[in-house]
C-alpha cells in the first residue's frame, strides 16, 4: 500500500474541558454539528454528567465520551455498556488494560444496533520515552505504541488514539485496519502546555489521520472561531 498518496481532511473533535458550563455553551453555540464533533472528558462529565451529553445530542452533535476506561474486565464491560446506552458516538479505553478487558469492552457493544466507535488509547501525549521508562516500559515510544496497536487490532477495536509521530509506523505495519485519532494538536512551536507529543493540523492531513482533537490550542483563545476556520 502506498502511504500519503491522497490527502484527506480529518474530522475535527473539539475537546470541552471547561469548569463553567456557560463558557462551554458560548463556544458550542457557534459550532456547526455537521463539521465538528465534541469530546467530553473527565472534567465536564464529572461536573455535569449525563444531562450535559443529552443536551449536546439534542443539538445534533456527535459526542466522544473520553473517559479512558481501564479496570477489570467486568467493570469495563458495564462502563462501556452504560456509555453506549447514552448514545455517544465514540468511547475510549486503555489498551494496556489487556486482552480480556478489551474483549469485554467489545462484547458490551454487541447488543447495540448503532454501536459507538471503540477507540483504544496507546499512550498519553503528555508522556515521552523517558517517562514511560520510569514505569518499567523499556522500549521506544514508537515500539510501545505499535505493540498496543497490534493488540487493538487483534481485539477488533475500531481504532486507536496515538501520538502523531507514530502514525506512519502504524500505517506501514497495519495499513488502514484501524482508524486513527490524534490528540496533542498544536499550531506552532512553543505552545505545547503539558503535551510532549504534538503535531500540526497540516501534518495530520498529510498523514491521513482520521480524527484530530483540538483543545486548549483553540478553547483558550479569545476568538477560537477565527482559528478554527483556518484548520
Amino acid at each position: 500500500m502506498t502511504l500519503l498518496n491522497s490527502f484527506k481532511s480529518p474530522t475535527i473533535i473539539i475537546a470541552l474541558d471547561f469548569y463553567d458550563k456557560t463558557q462551554a455553551m458560548n463556544l458550542i453555540n457557534n459550532l456547526d454539528p455537521k463539521i465538528y464533533a465534541l469530546k467530553i472528558g473527565k472534567i465536564m462529565f464529572t461536573l455535569f454528567g449525563h444531562e450535559f451529553i443529552r443536551t449536546l445530542h439534542k443539538m445534533k452533535f456527535n459526542v466522544f465520551l473520553d473517559l479512558k476506561f481501564h479496570d477489570i474486565p467486568n467493570t469495563v464491560f458495564g462502563a462501556v455498556k452504560a456509555a453506549a446506552d447514552l448514545g455517544v458516538w465514540m468511547i475510549s479505553v486503555h489498551i494496556c488494560g489487556g486482552l480480556k478487558m478489551l474483549q469485554s469492552a467489545k462484547l458490551a457493544l454487541e447488543p447495540f444496533q448503532k454501536k459507538p466507535l471503540l477507540m483504544g488509547v496507546t499512550i498519553l501525549t503528555s508522556l515521552n520515552e523517558k517517562d514511560i521508562r520510569t514505569i518499567g516500559i523499556n522500549m521506544s515510544t514508537e515500539s510501545y505504541v505499535l505493540m498496543l496497536s497490534k493488540l487493538a487490532k487483534k481485539c477488533s477495536l475500531d481504532g486507536i488514539i496515538c501520538p502523531g509521530q507514530t502514525v506512519l509506523t502504524i500505517k506501514k505495519e497495519l495499513g488502514d485496519a484501524l482508524k486513527i485519532l490524534t490528540p496533542g494538536i498544536r499550531f506552532q512551536k512553543g505552545s505545547f502546555d503539558d503535551q510532549k507529543n504534538v503535531i500540526t493540523p497540516k501534518l495530520a492531513k498529510k498523514y491521513n489521520i482520521d480524527y484530530i482533537v483540538l483543545g486548549r490550542s483553540i478553547t483558550s483563545l479569545k476568538d477560537p472561531l477565527i482559528k478554527l476556520r483556518n484548520v
